[in-house]
């Protein structure tokens, strides 16, 4: 098997507006309620330190009370998701 080389579409050129941000923050918190949730549904609870074995995770609090370096996994999966979308064509609005 050839090795996996990944190949983002290229979204530097995208350019978001100040609401468009404000909803990439608000996707951002989001995705970590969702995999949040699933980690609990799986059996996982808080921990101080990730133990696979004891399904306990540093990360299983709310989203505000992450470290910044966390949040900030959780923005760009979001901004870059909200680039994409404008990338390929799709308007964002308000309704």
């Amino acid at each position: 098997m050839d090795k996996y080389i990944p190949r983002p579409i290229d979204t530097t050129d995208v350019q978001l507006n100040e609401e468009i941000m404000s909803l990439c923050e608000q996707m951002a918190k989001n995705t970590h309620e969702v995999w949040s949730a699933g980690r609990i549904e799986q059996g996982w609870s808080y921990g101080e330190c990730r133990d696979d074995e004891k399904k306990q995770h540093p990360c299983l609090i709310p989203y505000e009370q992450l470290s910044e370096q966390e949040k900030d996994f959780d923005r760009s999966t979001a901004l870059e998701t909200l680039k994409l979308i404008v990338k390929l064509g799709y308007k964002i609005e308000k309704v």
